[in-house]
């Protein structure tokens, strides 16, 4: 019980699960990000469909399906509590210094940022999720989760809308990333740069190749 208060009570506790619940989803980001880059082999999607096909059918991973819903819903509710309490405080603060001194501006605006990914994501599980788990378009062979991606991205409007997300998951990493280690106490003069380092690299590298997906399928670059 101390522990459960401990971790949704304080504002500690509540920033270490964000730190955890961070860490775990970016762990997600990196095998989604993967299995997606699939499409790249350019062969008609049949790798893409493979791979999709056996994280759709592993009971292992769908099993994980549930941890991941559970890690995202309390990685966004305690998200937007420390937003709220982070932008009083601020507050409080400005009235005496410049509390935009010494923080990016993005680093400010978690809660903007996340909320943005937060309608993205609706928008993505529509389109993909819901389609593939809760209808038979893709078990029935009616089509393939690939064909499925080129006609959503036929339209340029989903297309604009991934793009933006992607921006915003972007910036929402840059902070993110090395924040979530930073909350857990791995922090240190030695190595906190090459988590810097890393985090950017990995900011970078993912959010591009996720913008870059709708946008090769939707000008034919993928066939």
């Amino acid at each position: 019980m101390k522990l459960f208060s401990f971790l949704f009570t304080s504002t500690i506790g509540r920033k270490w699960l964000m730190g955890l619940t961070g860490l775990f989803l970016i762990s997600f980001l990196l095998v989604h990000c993967g299995v997606n880059a699939c499409i790249f082999f350019n062969d008609g999607g049949e790798t893409f469909n493979m791979a999709a096909e056996f994280m759709g059918t592993n009971w292992i991973i769908r099993s994980m399906e549930f941890v991941l819903f559970a890690g995202l819903l309390l990685h966004i509710f305690q998200g937007l509590y420390l937003w709220k309490f982070n932008t009083e405080a601020r507050k409080k603060r400005y009235s005496v210094s410049a509390g935009s001194a010494n923080s990016t501006w993005y680093s400010r605006s978690m809660g903007i940022l996340g909320t943005l990914l937060l309608l993205f994501l609706v928008v993505h599980l529509k389109d993909f999720w819901v389609t593939s788990r809760f209808t038979d378009v893709i078990t029935s062979g009616e089509k393939t989760l690939f064909q499925e991606m080129k006609e959503v991205f036929a339209n340029p409007l989903p297309v604009v809308v991934y793009v933006l997300g992607c921006v915003s998951l972007l910036y929402h990493l840059l902070h993110g990333f090395q924040s979530a280690f930073q909350t857990l106490g791995i922090n240190h003069k030695s190595y906190t740069p090459i988590i810097q380092s890393t985090g950017k690299i990995f900011s970078v590298v993912v959010s591009l190749l996720f913008a870059a997906m709708p946008v090769a399928m939707h000008l034919g670059w993928i066939q």
